[in-house]
């Protein structure tokens, strides 16, 4: 696997590296060692997948708070999405930065969020399957998020929003020294 950090610390697009021959290719997607290697939190608790029917569909920005922060690896294994986290986390120099990259079936890249993150995407294709890795248990009481259109984080969402949950639209905007509102979950 070949790591490469973002411009977010402790935030890294992982991308695989393929043995090919004849019959195509093998490519590891994860190893313990290899994570741990770069400094990165290999655990993994649960795995998730979120499976939208169109293109366009928003989900997030969503979090947990503490104790129950959670790392993640993202990767899609269907279609196609962008993919934005923004760093919460205060002693962070990245503190409120944004970083956003598009994840593929095709490309076969992947997203390692530390904790401390709020994470949310958009869909570029229908029916697009995304994948997580997460490195605590949901914790319903400490679920999070903030809005997806917060000018607080100015994403520039690439397409319009097709689909969005209703407690996504209803999520707080971010505001220094609040408490960030609302259950959620991916």
């Amino acid at each position: 696997m070949i790591f490469r950090e973002s411009p977010l610390k402790g935030a890294f697009v992982v991308e695989v590296e393929r043995l090919s021959d004849d019959r195509g290719f093998f490519a590891r997607t994860f190893c313990q060692r290899d994570f741990e290697a770069q400094g990165l939190s290999p655990a993994t608790a649960q795995c998730n997948i979120s499976f939208n029917h169109r293109k366009g569909t928003v989900r997030g920005l969503h979090f947990q708070q503490p104790p129950h922060e959670e790392a993640k690896v993202v990767r899609v294994t269907r279609g196609a999405i962008f993919d934005a986290i923004v760093d919460l986390r205060p002693s962070s120099p990245t503190f409120l930065e944004v970083f956003a990259i598009t994840l593929s079936a095709e490309k076969r890249n992947q997203l390692y969020i530390p904790k401390g993150f709020a994470h949310g995407f958009q869909t570029l294709e229908d029916d697009s399957e995304v994948f997580y890795q997460m490195s605590d248990f949901f914790q319903p009481g400490a679920a999070r998020g903030y809005r997806w259109n917060d000018p607080a984080f100015a994403i520039e969402w690439p397409l319009e929003v097709t689909v969005i949950s209703e407690r996504d639209q209803e999520l707080p905007l971010w505001r220094a020294g609040a408490e960030p509102g609302s259950s959620t979950e991916s």
